[in-house]
């Protein structure tokens, strides 16, 4: 079964041809990262009108690549920017209604979980992953595929989000995690004393402290706000912030698999293409008994097409043998929900 996956979250046009869940066909991704940088940020009604202006261009280019032929129609349907998604779901159910093919919607944080499965088809559940982008961050337990238990999430800025605020506060560029990771290789992560918020007795996140402890440690040393940071404070505080924010994933993340006696750990999301974050997980399992951590290739970890095909397959395949897969698009019976707790 060949599967047509569309993503339109937030700010990536992308779409994807996927065998049977698992193959990868062809797969495109357009960026919105010129028209977001100059403001720190991706604006929502840029994003949405890019999507329409990219759209057709990169399904074309997929479809080229792989094959005019697929069997169902995948698209992200939450949680995301609500223009974005919009503009994927009319898309989808365009080419649903023209094809006369079923269309099924997909959760995006169930296709950043299942991107790991790519590379790794060893994995099964049960296992806990760890998801960590620029909009989320939270701990599921994956009983099976299609079946989740949200244990823990941020209660404020999400990890990402974090990472691209403390990069506008050093005025370094858009999209902060790789030019704070970047920078950080030449700067001392014991360097700044920046607080760990392990909040303890449950698995949420929190890095809005970090965050101020950044603002009010610049502030401290440069209270002109048009002074111009020294190289030295930007990668000292580039490596300290990063090894605050991994200590705190990472800890809670081993913490977590032990009380809940799950030996595999998936870390998926833009944030897994940390390389600092990739080895210190390696490091930490390593020094667990029979605990092993899985990333997705560094390509599928930022959002992407392929895993939202890879999860229509799955979502498609529960509802042909529920007897609910009908060619067309369906309201009624292509409800998802948008908070993954679908156990």
């Amino acid at each position: 079964m060949i599967i047509l996956g569309i993503e339109t979250s937030c700010d990536e046009t992308a779409s994807a041809l996927v065998k049977d869940g698992n193959k990868i066909i062809s797969s495109v991704v357009a960026s919105q990262e010129k028209i977001h940088s100059k403001y720190f940020g991706v604006v929502p009604e840029l994003a949405s009108r890019a999507h329409l202006e990219k759209i057709n261009y990169v399904i074309e280019k997929t479809l080229v690549a792989g094959s005019e032929k697929f069997d169902i129609v995948a698209y992200t349907s939450g949680p995301g920017l609500l223009g974005s998604l919009l503009v994927g779901q009319i898309v989808a159910s365009t080419i649903g209604y023209v094809r006369n093919v079923p269309v099924v919607p997909v959760n995006h944080l169930e296709g950043h979980i299942l991107s790991v499965l790519f590379d790794n088809p060893a994995l099964k559940p049960p296992f806990l992953s760890l998801i960590v982008s620029g909009g989320h961050t939270e701990l599921v337990i994956v009983k099976k595929i299609g079946q989740y238990k949200v244990l823990g999430r941020t209660r404020d800025d999400a990890c990402g989000e974090s990472f691209d605020k403390v990069a506008k506060m050093l005025r370094i560029g858009y999209p902060g995690g790789p030019k704070i990771e970047k920078l950080a290789k030449s700067g001392g992560p014991g360097s700044i004393k920046f607080p760990r918020p392990y909040l303890w007795g449950n698995w949420d996140f929190s890095f809005s402290g970090i965050k101020t402890a950044v603002l009010y440690h610049l502030r401290g040393k440069y209270p002109d706000p048009g002074e111009k940071i020294s190289r030295k404070d930007i990668v000292n505080v580039c490596a300290s912030f990063q090894q605050a924010v991994i200590d705190t994933l990472v800890h809670k993340t081993i913490k977590c698999s032990q009380q809940h006696k799950l030996n595999n750990i998936a870390v998926a999301g833009g944030v897994s293409a940390n390389g600092t974050l990739r080895k210190q997980f390696i490091n930490a399992v390593n020094r667990e008994k029979n605990m092993k951590v899985y990333f997705p290739e560094i390509k599928l970890s930022t959002d992407n097409a392929a895993m939202i095909a890879s999860a229509g397959y799955y979502r498609a395949m529960q509802l042909k043998k529920e007897n609910k897969l009908g060619k067309g698009f369906s309201f009624s019976n292509n409800k998802v929900n948008p908070d993954l707790e679908l156990d």
